[in-house]
């Protein structure tokens, strides 16, 4: 089994990452229904004994129902809290229901102690594994930050910390100012996404004015031990099962040449493409969506199948719809 970076920092975790986002009866203020808690007991005893036991929260999800819901079954089942790594994100705010201030976002040392205090009693939890600031903050204060992380280590709120959807630069200011290791980058990766491969394939080159994937990033990242997690690395089931009706041909010849080689291999799609991922030497560590038990279970699979560097590559310059530079 290949070592991940978080290891370094003793968390155990494995190899993927269940993403908590569907629990909850989705993106609606309707109150979280019996079915809903069953749905989520179902997907969660599925991900532990398909040897996934690191669970991504945000505040946000479904309104909040999402963690909601996930304390709810570990009210009702308390023995699985151990068996877990439980991590949250926060920083996004809603729209003012009186419509007057917009979405934004806030990492604010008052709100960073407050969002972390609702979302352990969402979950119904003393302290989280792990906690990411989602999105980043134009008015971010490091140092305001550093001492809201300063304060929820020593209270043993949060245990690490990390950050969702920033560059190296960012990292590096941050960490400048925290004295709490940061452990975690949660990105957008997957074989649909590649800007992440393609800012190291485009140097010196004019194509490479055209991707927006932080420079560096990837590199800072290995080289600091700080964890890369992908989010939507299934890429909402492209290459999985989704309708290709509308899709461009790169995407169709993609999925035909997953599918074959799923067959090859006697394994799921889903396998595959997170397979892709994760022979990366970056050790990434996909964060899966689906609900489904049937698909976490195919999801799981990954962690067995084993791509040449031939079929890595000829999936990416599929995925790319034209041959490398």
């Amino acid at each position: 089994m290949t070592v991940l970076p978080i290891h370094h920092h003793g968390l155990n975790a494995s190899r993927l990452i269940f993403g908590c986002m569907g629990l909850g009866g989705g993106w609606s203020r309707d109150p979280i229904l019996t079915e809903h808690v069953k749905q989520a007991h179902e997907a969660v005893e599925t991900a532990l004994a398909s040897g996934i036991h690191m669970f991504d929260h945000a505040d946000i999800y479904a309104f909040g129902k999402a963690e909601t819901v996930f304390g709810q079954v570990l009210q009702e089942k308390p023995e699985l809290r151990e068996k877990m790594i439980i991590q949250s994100k926060l920083g996004i705010r809603f729209p003012d229901e009186a419509g007057g201030i917009p979405a934004r976002y806030d990492f604010s040392k008052a709100y960073i102690l407050e969002s972390v205090d609702g979302i352990l009693s969402r979950l119904g939890v003393d302290y989280l594994d792990i906690l990411l600031l989602h999105r980043p903050d134009a008015l971010m204060d490091a140092r305001e930050v550093g001492e809201a992380f300063h304060q929820l280590k020593a209270s043993g709120k949060v245990r690490y910390f990390g950050v969702s959807n920033m560059g190296a630069g960012q990292i590096r200011l941050l960490q400048a100012h925290c004295s709490e290791k940061l452990v975690v980058n949660q990105l957008e990766l997957s074989l649909h996404k590649i800007g992440w491969l393609e800012t190291g394939i485009h140097v010196n080159q004019d194509a490479a004015r055209s991707n927006i994937f932080p420079e560096g990033t990837l590199e800072y990242c290995q080289m600091e031990n700080i964890q890369l997690q992908a989010w939507g690395s299934l890429a909402k089931g492209l290459y999985s099962g989704a309708s290709l009706e509308n899709a461009d041909e790169n995407v169709k010849k993609t999925a035909l040449l997953v599918k074959r080689l799923a067959e090859e291999k006697r394994t799921s799609p889903e396998a595959i493409v997170l397979a892709w991922l994760m022979k990366h030497p970056a050790a990434i560590q996909p964060v899966i969506g689906t609900t489904h038990p049937s698909r976490i279970r195919a999801c799981a699979e990954a962690e067995n199948i084993g791509l040449s560097r031939d079929e890595w590559y000829t999936l990416y310059v599929s995925s790319r719809g034209v041959g490398l530079p």
